[in-house]
């Protein structure tokens, strides 16, 4: 574990972007799930296929800019609490993929990697009401600024459980 001591100084020309550019360490892919129709329970896998066409590609609702949906793993016990339960099962919150370890906030926007696939943070992902089915009463304002992001897959491959979770830092900046 590092200290202040060890960080790099920063100075008056540190730009805003350039910290919106450095991440303490990669993140790493806890979960995966898909929805094989509307209101279908999810399915969980130890990896699936990306598509730039088709995002998640046994998913139904992978299409434009909201191919994929994540959602960080350490937001699930802040989910839970907010609705009076001892956990949160992911598949619950409707999202295709838990990620742990980075600011997914960060993303936002942004390309990053998730194993060798590329993809880009498209927005935030809203609660729906299924929250409020699905977590109980107050589930819905449970998930707001807890939702996570969704993606648009820009190549094609597999992600595994597992697999390093990275922002795509452009050096030249």
């Amino acid at each position: 574990m590092s200290s202040p001591a060890d960080t790099t100084v920063l100075d008056e020309n540190t730009t805003l972007e350039s910290l919106r550019s450095r991440f303490p360490h990669p993140g790493r892919l806890e979960w995966i799930g898909t929805r094989p129709a509307k209101r279908s329970p999810m399915r969980t896998a130890d990896t699936a296929p990306l598509n730039p066409k088709s995002g998640l590609t046994e998913d139904y609702r992978s299409r434009g800019n909201r191919q994929i949906t994540l959602i960080q793993a350490e937001h699930l016990p802040v989910i839970a609490a907010l609705c009076g339960l001892g956990s949160v099962e992911p598949g619950l919150l409707r999202r295709n993929l838990v990620v742990s370890g980075i600011s997914l906030r960060a993303l936002k926007d942004k390309p990053f990697t998730i194993g060798a696939v590329q993809l880009l943070g498209t927005g935030e992902c809203v609660p729906c009401s299924y929250m409020e089915e699905n977590l109980g009463v107050g589930g819905y304002n449970a998930m707001r600024g807890h939702g996570g992001i969704t993606a648009r897959v820009l190549s094609a491959g597999h992600i595994r459980i597992g697999d390093m979770v990275k922002a795509v830092v452009d050096e030249t900046a």
